[in-house]
């Protein structure tokens, strides 16, 4: 009877294939109303793969009932190197993907890890892991198995190498330096870098027995020569910066290492000099260097203020041949000494003329406005000559001309005639260059 109405049902079905275009398709079938969501992969698995021969009372619903080998559904079964559990598949499993499943160890009682990770179960100890008896969770996390960490809290203090022997764990490195210590002497449970070594117990003027370039670091290829120990210049808390002790050295002497091989010596920009290096430097810095310029002769500054030997004159310095000396001194180039004037024709003026006044060009030389006049007043100040203001006689009226008064400070008379043999009346000149204007 039963087996007559699935034939009834499956050709009821057939026929909603060949309904005309009008007739209505029958609604998508709610799988979660039989009380079995479908979620994951089940999605997509063909009805009659859980169905099998369209029986549908009775599937089972349980993962196992599925996933296990010999059962009446074909499905994906627990390999046979699977974990021996009894927890059901989604303990650990999910509907989307078998690969990536994910086990909860919260009821895994503490130091038991072994009964599962023990290489055939599960993933155990690697053939180059540490050798211990301790569990795995003394050191692994169940969330990571890396980073591992170590609890050294037991371990007694100078036993180090019972592990750290490089076959159970990692021991000295081929380039350590050469020790009998315990690894604890310098480096620390925390982290093995940075390693500190107290060097109390080293005595003085020793250093050379582990700092010779083979057990520990020795003196680079461009040290300065010397034989002296390590500890006169260097210190055990840091190598640099080093200090050297000049007290014992000879004034004098700086060349005798300081000559650019045993230590840094003059660079080729240096002034040119054979005075030894403490003449301007000191040992205590080697900049600012001071010189003296006691014994230089006056008026010789560009025989090292050249530009070459040391600082010249600057690209926009005032255009003059005088020694440096003339305007600077030797205790400091700027401020300028007051500029004094060697030209016999310089007249001082008023305070309102400034010296660009005159030298309109960057230059010692002032160039004169009026040339023909030189080196008279009329040099400069020809064009503020004015003619009515100068009569050399009143009728008829002659004038003075620029030439005869091109000396400001010259007579002026005013004559009688033009015979100029009579003084009308006498002027002596008035123009002075520090008066405040003409």
């Amino acid at each position: 009877m039963t087996r007559a109405l699935l034939h009834a049902a499956l050709a009821a079905l057939a026929m909603l294939g060949t309904a005309p275009a009008g007739a209505q398709a029958p609604a998508k079938f709610d799988h979660l109303s039989t009380g079995f969501a479908l979620t994951g992969a089940h999605q997509a698995t063909r009805c009659d793969s859980c169905h099998v021969r369209g029986v549908f009372k009775g599937t089972p619903r349980q993962c196992a009932s599925c996933h296990t080998a010999a059962r009446r559904i074909a499905s994906v079964v627990m390999p046979a190197n699977h974990i021996p559990v009894t927890q059901p598949c989604e303990s650990c499993h999910n509907t989307s993907t078998f690969a990536g499943a994910r086990f909860s160890h919260v009821a895994i009682a503490a130091g038991s890890c072994a009964s599962c990770h023990n290489g055939s179960s599960a993933k155990g100890k690697p053939a180059n892991h540490v050798v211990t008896t301790a569990s795995c969770d003394s050191c692994h996390r169940t969330t990571a198995w890396l980073p591992a960490t170590f609890s050294h809290a037991r371990v007694a203090p100078g036993t180090c190498a019972s592990c750290h022997n490089g076959s159970s764990a990692r021991g000295k490195a081929a380039n350590h330096v050469m020790t009998t210590a315990s690894c604890d002497s310098c480096h620390r449970t925390t982290a093995w870098l940075p390693a500190t070594f107290s060097h109390t117990g080293v005595a003085p003027g020793t250093c050379v027995s582990c700092h010779n370039g083979t057990s520990a670091r020795g003196k680079t290829a461009n040290h300065v020569v010397t034989t002296a120990s390590c500890d006169t210049c260097h210190r055990t808390t840091a190598w640099l910066p080093a200090t050297f002790s000049h007290t014992s050295v000879a004034p004098g002497t700086c060349a005798s290492c300081h000559n650019g091989s045993s230590a840094r010596g003059k660079t080729a920009n240096h002034v040119a000099t054979t005075a030894s290096c403490d003449t301007c430097h000191r040992t205590t810095a080697w900049l600012p260097a001071t010189f003296s310029h006691t014994a230089v002769a006056v008026g010789t500054c560009a025989t090292c203020h050249n530009g070459t030997s040391a600082r010249g004159k600057s690209a926009g310095h005032f255009v003059t041949t005088r020694a440096c000396d003339a305007c600077h001194t030797t205790s400091a180039w700027s401020p300028v000494r007051p500029y004094a004037h060697l030209s016999p024709f310089y007249k001082p003026h008023n305070s309102g003329v400034t010296c660009a006044s005159c030298h309109k060009s960057n230059s010692e030389v002032a160039t004169w406005t009026f040339a023909a006049y030189k080196p008279d007043c009329a040099g400069c100040h020809a064009s503020r000559f004015k003619p009515d203001a100068h009569k050399k006689v009143d009728s008829p009226t002659i004038l003075y001309t620029v030439v005869e008064l091109k000396d400001c400070s010259g007579s002026c008379h005013t004559y009688t005639n033009s015979t100029f043999t009579t003084i009308l009346k006498a002027r002596s000149g008035k123009h002075r260059s520090t008066d405040g204007g003409f």
